[in-house]
């Protein structure tokens, strides 16, 4: 049955942060989130459970870790990146730290997945290039944005080769759409096509259940290489601050 998500009164919290405390919060999830999945929840449903003890919910969900007024990089790892995801880019960026990479390629493979992990799937090079691009080298945010072609396609130079996962994940007849192959041969005849392709050498071996890689690991590498804001991400004015608040605030209804 197709129902509103509602977030009880009974949440801890206080008036302050969470100034809808005491009344049920009701979560109306992004359309393209449900888009084809058959569990449409109509506007005319959401505006029928409002009462005098429901509201949409705006600003802190209870139920998720609560953010810093200021949050960094590391913040939003630790509290809006799913476990999986996060382990993943962690084992990545240690793949090529350990394999001398310099550190933008590090830093890139550190983020080329953010955006799968705590925003959107589709297309998630670009957004993820979008999301870090006033913070970092446009070399970093290149790379991040044209893995997401190259991962389709070998290069035996490299030893690269197309995943064997992804005969599972889309079957063995898939064929990468046109603007994948398009994007792939800009990248290639690029000057950064190897930082790109770096990510994906480190990227496909980067999921080992057993390993485990601390954040901290990367503080000094993060210092220098991804500009934090002082007013704290999704505060400081940027083009894609609003992308940053969306990570922050996901359940909003406005």
């Amino acid at each position: 049955m197709n129902e509103p998500i509602a977030v009880g009164p009974d949440e801890p919290g206080d008036g302050a942060r969470y100034p809808q405390a005491g009344r049920t919060r009701l979560i109306a999830p992004s359309a393209i989130s449900r888009l084809g999945t058959g569990h449409d929840v109509s506007p005319r449903q959401l505006l029928a459970a409002l009462d005098g003890e429901s509201v949409f919910m705006m600003g802190d969900n209870p139920r998720l870790a609560r953010m810093p007024a200021e949050p960094t990089l590391f913040d939003v790892f630790r509290l809006r990146v799913n476990d999986f995801d996060r382990e993943h880019m962690l084992q990545s960026a240690a793949l090529a730290l350990r394999a001398g990479h310099d550190e933008r390629v590090v830093t890139a493979c550190l983020l080329h997945d953010i955006a799968v992990g705590a925003f959107i799937r589709a297309d998630h090079g670009h957004w993820g290039a979008q999301l870090v691009a006033p913070y970092v080298a446009e070399e970093v945010a290149w790379a991040i944005r044209y893995h997401q072609a190259l991962r389709y396609f070998p290069d035996e130079s490299v030893g690269y080769d197309y995943p064997a996962a992804y005969e599972r994940y889309f079957g063995a007849d898939f064929e990468p759409p046109e603007y994948l192959r398009r994007d792939a041969e800009d990248a290639r005849r690029h000057r950064w096509y190897m930082t790109a392709r770096l990510i994906t050498i480190n990227d496909v071996y980067a999921f080992d259940d057993d390993a485990r890689v601390d954040l901290d690991e990367f503080t000094d590498i993060v210092g220098r290489n991804f500009r934090q804001p002082r007013e704290g991400l999704g505060f400081d004015g940027s083009p894609v601050a609003h992308m940053w608040r969306t990570i922050i605030w996901p359940n909003n209804f406005l």
